[in-house]
């Protein structure tokens, strides 16, 4: 996936998503590793929400709320 990573957490959550897919990837085809695999995407779906939550907050901070005029 290429995706340019816009903070230093940001950076990190993206290589460690990438990590996890390649390991499921990797794991596939392997008898008796489902419980493992099943593991593995619900920690990639966490990490997925974390990286949601530093790009909504890193979005709020370029785009301040314009001040309102009275």
């Amino acid at each position: 996936m290429l995706y340019e990573s816009g903070t230093r957490e940001c950076h990190i959550l993206i290589e460690s998503k990438n990590r996890i897919e390649r390991i499921i990837f990797d794991l596939n085809g392997i008898e008796n590793i489902d419980h493992v695999s099943a593991q593995l995407l619900a920690i990639y779906n966490q990490l997925e929400g974390i990286h949601q939550l530093y790009r909504s907050e890193n979005i709020a901070n370029q785009n301040p709320p314009k001040k309102m005029r009275l």
